[in-house]
């Protein structure tokens, strides 16, 4: 086994994640669920959402969006570690490079690296997010399989923890939101703009800055000038597309997708991780069981895992009616309904 890596580095920036549901069963029976436990964070118990005073207007709880009291949160890169230490020290992990091509002849995969190496192997799994260039090699290109859910996200991480004041607070404008969170000595800045599609190179960190800011022009309220700043000067801003990806199937001759490369359910179903340890269990399983039959194995590894990422997918679709209300009107229904600790 090889794993290669794009980025020259453990990619750890984002917000730290959720580990839920099946997966945390998952988690115990690849031995690495007591070291994910061990470094477990407690965020604050809710979200404030406030107004441009900061005076809290309405609270969401952890219960209505966590699934159990099992739930376990951990930073990003604390997850990173353990996975990375729970892997044979004779796995070769490579930095700085990724896959060009791909020529699959039905009994092994000729693969092609951007660096100009080669090397065949028995299958690739393509473990490489939303903007998968494995899918798109062996399946095709990216738009027949995103669908767009009309958000786009922010998250850039602060300077001071202490500039949070232990709260998680997010302010509202119509079809926007911008607020701050934080866990242990950490604080992230995080945004959520509605839109239709954009254009625009992923890989172009200057081109998403301007996006961000563009999408809050003319706004000063509240911290949005302090926040903005903040991701302007982030090296390692994460800005993308709110978006799901659907396909009928996840492999072809002898290349699988596993995660978000397969069934992303975007950062609003916050199920990601969670199906990616699914994902990664079941196709483990299933080549252990057909080992001699890897076609065998693929339709059982997409059996098995196909109804978790549907349930995943379709718990995005209300929480950025939560998160971005799309009107001013909405934004006061929502904070109605929510009420605050305090009424």
């Amino acid at each position: 086994m090889t794993l290669i890596e794009r980025s020259d580095h453990l990619r750890v920036n984002g917000s730290p994640i959720d580990i839920r549901g099946d997966s945390i069963g998952v988690a115990a029976k690849m031995g690495v669920l007591d070291a994910i436990v061990s470094r477990r964070i407690h965020m604050s118990e809710r979200i404030e959402f406030v107004d441009a005073s900061d005076r809290v207007v309405a609270e969401l709880s952890a219960d209505e969006v966590n699934d159990s009291a099992d739930d376990v949160e951990i930073p990003r890169e604390d997850l990173v570690t353990v996975l990375r230490a729970a892997l044979p020290t004779t796995t070769p992990l490579i930095f700085g490079e990724s896959i060009s091509e791909l020529h699959d002849d039905g009994t092994g995969v000729d693969v092609h690296f951007a660096s100009g190496a080669s090397d065949r192997y028995d299958m690739v799994v393509g473990a490489d997010g939303m903007h998968s260039a494995t899918r798109r090699l062996a399946f095709g290109p990216e738009n027949r399989f995103l669908r767009h859910l009309g958000f786009y996200t922010a998250i850039a991480q602060l300077p001071s923890r202490a500039r949070t004041g232990g709260r998680n607070s997010m302010f509202n404008l119509p079809g926007r939101l911008v607020g701050i969170t934080g866990y242990g000595d950490k604080a992230l800045a995080v945004f959520i703009f509605r839109s239709p599609w954009i254009d625009y190179d992923y890989r172009d960190l200057d081109a998403q800055r301007e996006l961000l800011v563009d999408a809050f022009a003319g706004h000063r309220e509240w911290r949005i000038d302090e926040l903005l700043e903040v991701a302007r000067n982030d090296p390692e801003l994460y800005f993308d597309s709110v978006s799901q990806i659907d396909m009928t199937t996840w492999h072809r001759g002898r290349v699988v997708l596993v995660g978000d490369a397969a069934y992303c359910a975007s950062p609003l179903a916050g199920r990601g991780t969670s199906l990616a340890l699914t994902g990664a269990w079941f196709l483990a399983e299933a080549l252990r069981d057909h080992a001699d039959d890897i076609e065998r194995a693929f339709v059982q590894y997409e059996r098995l895992q196909r109804p978790h990422a549907l349930r995943a997918q379709a718990t995005a679709a209300p929480g950025g009616d939560v998160l971005a209300p799309a009107t001013l009107e909405a934004i006061d229904a929502r904070n109605q309904r929510l009420g605050t600790a305090s009424c």
